[in-house]
């Protein structure tokens, strides 16, 4: 199990490797952004396909506490998942895309 101390290592670790993916379309460019201080990390995309922008956050999280927030999660895997194979207990993870009272039926804390 790993310990709250270790969480922003192990968020980070996740995010920059789905920084390295790069979309198959357009000059889309894949941001990182740590803020260890406020708990607060995210992957934004940023760029251009054909005449179009292309800007969002794929995955946003938060260290709220002793629980890990995901805002947002753009994976096909699963940020919670990914966080779960690397020892980090389902009850410290809030799937908070879902709707405070939707959380209730998923194998995660509820917040």
């Amino acid at each position: 199990m790993v310990s709250l101390e270790n969480y922003p290592d192990v968020i980070q670790q996740i995010l920059l490797e789905y920084s390295t993916h790069q979309p198959a379309y357009g000059d889309v460019e894949m941001e990182l952004i740590f803020d260890r201080d406020r708990g607060r990390y995210q992957l934004v995309c940023t760029g251009w396909s054909k005449q179009r922008r292309i800007y969002g956050s794929l995955i946003h999280i938060d260290i709220k506490g002793d629980q890990i927030w995901i805002q947002n999660d753009g994976t096909e895997v699963g940020v919670a998942n990914l966080l779960v194979d690397k020892g980090i207990p389902k009850q410290n993870i809030v799937l908070a895309y879902h709707s405070p009272s939707l959380r209730q039926f998923t194998e995660f804390a509820v917040g």
